[in-house]
C-alpha cells in the first residue's frame, strides 16, 4: 500500500505527525507513504519549527502554494498536486482538518479516481461563513473513509448518508501528539516585569478569526475587555502574522500585555499547560485545553467541537466582548467548571487508523 499524506498549514502538522510515526512502527514494508507539504502555510515559525519539533520527516514533495485568496490557493495546490500523483500514483491519500488544502487535495485526487480517506471527518459548525465549513463539507462529500473525533461527527456523517462501514471512530490524533511530548514542552521564558512567568499566574490569548480581528474598532474594544478583565494578571499574546498588523496599526498596548511572535509547537504548549486560562477563536486549542485541563473561553459564535464545551472545560461566549467579563472572573476566581476528556482521546488514534488501513487498502 503506498499512501500519500497531505499536509498544508499548521494544525495538520500536529494530526499527521502521529500518523507518521504510527506506519514507522509497523517496521516492515507493506505501507509505503510519501509526504506532500502543499506550502499553504509558508512562515517558518507557523510551518517548519513543527516539522523539527515533532520528528515528521521533509516532505518529499513541496507544492509552494503560499499566500492568495481562497480561490489562487485553492487553484495553485489542486494544479501542482495533480503533477504530483501523476508522477506519483498512491494506492491512498490521506488528508487531515479542514484547511484548504484538505478540500482542494481531495477534489485533486477524486478526479484521478485515487481513493481519499479523511482524518477528522464529520465536524461541522453549521456556520457557512467560514471557509472551513465549506472546506469541511465538500471533502466529506467525496472521501471514500472517515476517521472520527467523536460520536457527534459520526451522526453528522449518516445524516448525510454516509454509511456505517465506511466511518471510523478512532480518536483525536492531535491529542496523540499533545500526549506524546507532554514531557518534551519547553519554557518560552517570558518575562512579566522583569520577572519569569509564574504558573497559573497568567492568561494566554489567540486570535485570527477575521469576525474578531477584521473590524478594528472591534478588536480594539475587544482587547480592552480581555487585557482588563485579566488584570492583575498579565495576558501572553502569540500574534498571528495577519493580526500583527492590524494591532500595530491601531497602536494597541497594554500594561499587562505580552505580545510575542508565533511560538513553536512545544513552547505554546508549555505556555497553554501552565496558565491560568485561555481565550482563544481556535478550535484545535479548545481541544488540547480540555485534555489538559486548563480553563478555555471561545470567542466564536459557535464550534465545530462542541465536545469540549459539553464535556470538556470550554466555555463558547461568542463575539461580543460585553459578555467576557462575567467568564473571566469565573477563572480568576477559581470557579471553572471541571471536564473531563471524550472518548478515545488516549493517544492512541493513529494506531487505530493504520489498522484499519492496512484493513481497507491491504
Amino acid at each position: 500500500m503506498k499512501i500519500t499524506i497531505v499536509a498544508g498549514a499548521r494544525p495538520n502538522f500536529m494530526k499527521i505527525a502521529p500518523i507518521i510515526r504510527a506506519i514507522k512502527e509497523e517496521n516492515n514494508a507493506k505501507i509505503q507513504f510519501r509526504l506532500v507539504h502543499t506550502g499553504q502555510h509558508y512562515d517558518r515559525k507557523m510551518s517548519g519549527d513543527f516539522f523539527d519539533e515533532l520528528g515528521i520527516p521533509m516532505p518529499d514533495a513541496n507544492l509552494g502554494a503560499g499566500s492568495g485568496s481562497q480561490a489562487e490557493q485553492t487553484a495553485s495546490i489542486m494544479v501542482g498536486f495533480e503533477k504530483e500523483l501523476l508522477q506519483n500514483p498512491p494506492t491512498v491519500v490521506l488528508v487531515v482538518g479542514d484547511v484548504t488544502s484538505t478540500m482542494a487535495c481531495s477534489i485533486t485526487s477524486k478526479k484521478l479516481n485515487i481513493p481519499v480517506v479523511h482524518v477528522e471527518g464529520g465536524i461541522r459548525s453549521g456556520d457557512m461563513s467560514m471557509p472551513e465549513e465549506i472546506n469541511r463539507i465538500v471533502t466529506d462529500s467525496i472521501s471514500d473513509h472517515f476517521f472520527t473525533t467523536s460520536e457527534l461527527a459520526n451522526q453528522n456523517l449518516r445524516y448525510t448518508g454516509i454509511t456505517d462501514e465506511r466511518i471510523h471512530f478512532v480518536g483525536n490524533t492531535m491529542i496523540d501528539t499533545l500526549l506524546s511530548n507532554l514531557n518534551r514542552l519547553e519554557d518560552p521564558k517570558l518575562n512579566f516585569q522583569d520577572k519569569p512567568l509564574e504558573e497559573k499566574k497568567y492568561m494566554v490569548l489567540t486570535l485570527h478569526r477575521p469576525a474578531n480581528v477584521d473590524e478594528e474598532t472591534k478588536l480594539k474594544q475587544m482587547m480592552d475587555t480581555i487585557v482588563k478583565g485579566c488584570a492583575p494578571f498579565p495576558v501572553v499574546f502569540p500574534v498571528h502574522p495577519r493580526t500583527a498588523q492590524i494591532l500595530h496599526s491601531l497602536g494597541i498596548l497594554y500594561d499587562n500585555l505580552i505580545t510575542v511572535e508565533p511560538l513553536s509547537y512545544l513552547k505554546f504548549n508549555y505556555l497553554v499547560k501552565n496558565a491560568l486560562g485561555v481565550i482563544t477563536d481556535s478550535g484545535g486549542i479548545t481541544e488540547e485545553t480540555t485534555v489538559l485541563e486548563v480553563p478555555c473561553i471561545t470567542l466564536r459564535d459557535n464550534t465545530e467541537r462542541p465536545e469540549t464545551v459539553d464535556m470538556g472545560t470550554n466555555e463558547l461566549v461568542g463575539t461580543d466582548p460585553t459578555k467576557l467579563p462575567p467568564f473571566l472572573e469565573k477563572i480568576k476566581s477559581g470557579n471553572w467548571k471541571k471536564g473531563k476528556t471524550p472518548p478515545l482521546w488516549d493517544g492512541k488514534a493513529a494506531q487505530r487508523i493504520v489498522s484499519k488501513l492496512k484493513e481497507i487498502y491491504g
